[in-house]
């Protein structure tokens, strides 16, 4: 079976733009990849972000379903301990009302954001985390499988009441997300571009924890995984690694704590690295899936045989919105994705 692509999106901000630049670059970026033949389109949640613009995927998947035609579009992820169950449920099906059959709802546990923002997202933060399965279980339920009988909001109806629901997926950069995916039977993503310590394992997890549910809407009769990962491609393999300057730079400055808007590849290139810094960005590129469009589809191959994985979602954060959407387009032709008809047109 070959592997599915897809692309994640964190709205991600560039220096010298600002956060509506990046928001508009994510609904062009959209456009495109559902003309060249890309799966799904997943919008990332930051909240209180110098680095991204993308606070409110449930926006973003709303106007990409309005104009965009084949493409899944949906969110990874919605961190569901910030909000009401019911709401979340509401803000999808209304999405299902607008593409219906091409939504998907990606949920997520970590805060997206620092203590303090969590706790301005919800005052009972601290409890929220630890309550994320019986969120889930009550999403699951708004969204059409219905609550349990003694819940006391149980005659509450999620609307509008649509024919489809959305795809639920859940997403992790541990074993947690992985054991709470395998135990109500839905697809798991694993964030490896956050960090790929574990991931083999978490996979593991998910694929021994999973219980098939295939006559409950909405589940799986077998597991479904996904990686979303970082990958970076050009029309020359020296090409891929100069652009790639700016995302070591901005990675340097996260390990170090310091979350900024994404530098150029002329602020990277002019940056007083220091010994560590530069061993430390050595030690990156080794892992990094970076380099000519066959050499990245490879990369991308390999990391899904030994994940045990159907699709990966590939963020790509460049400077120059430009070599962002070349490094995707390389990726559809090299993968052999199937353009729209309307793009053919």
């Amino acid at each position: 079976m070959p592997l599915s692509l897809s692309i994640l999106d964190q709205s991600t901000i560039g220096t010298g733009r600002g956060p509506a630049d990046a928001i508009q670059n994510t609904l062009a970026m959209a456009k495109l990849a559902d003309e060249w033949g890309y799966a799904r389109y997943w919008l990332a949640e930051h909240h209180n972000s110098e680095s991204h613009a993308g606070s409110a995927p449930e926006m973003l998947v709303a106007a990409i379903a309005a104009t965009t035609r084949r493409i899944r579009i949906g969110t990874a992820g919605v961190m569901l301990p910030h909000y009401s169950s019911l709401k979340v449920a509401e803000q999808f099906r209304v999405a299902e009302a607008i593409a219906p059959g091409r939504i998907d709802l990606g949920l997520g546990r970590a805060p997206g954001s620092d203590g303090r923002t969590a706790f301005a997202l919800n005052p009972r933060a601290n409890q929220a985390a630890d309550e994320f399965p019986a969120q889930l279980r009550d999403l699951l339920g708004w969204l059409g499988d219905g609550l349990v009988e003694n819940h006391p909001f149980r005659m509450v109806r999620a609307s509008p009441q649509v024919e489809t629901r959305p795809q639920v997926w859940i997403l992790g950069s541990s074993d947690y997300g992985a054991q709470v995916a395998g135990y109500f039977g839905l697809p798991y993503a694993f964030a490896h571009f956050i960090s790929d310590t574990g991931s083999e394992h978490a996979m593991q997890v998910y694929h021994e924890t999973f219980r098939p549910q295939p006559d409950q809407a909405g589940r799986l009769a077998a597991p479904h995984g996904a990686l979303a990962v970082f990958a970076l491609t050009a029309d020359t393999e020296a090409e891929a690694w100069r652009i790639f300057q700016s995302r070591a730079l901005s990675r340097l400055m996260r390990d170090k704590g310091q979350y900024i808007a994404l530098p150029s590849i002329e602020e990277a290139e002019a940056y007083p690295y220091s010994a560590h810094d530069l061993a430390h960005i050595e030690r990156m590129k080794a892992k990094a899936l970076v380099g000519a469009p066959e050499q990245v589809k490879a990369k991308l191959e390999a990391l899904a045989a030994a994940h045990n994985v159907q699709e990966i979602a590939v963020l790509t954060a460049c400077h120059n919105p430009a070599h962002r959407q070349r490094s995707y387009q390389l990726l559809a032709e090299v993968f052999g994705l199937t353009p729209s008809l309307d793009a053919a047109a």
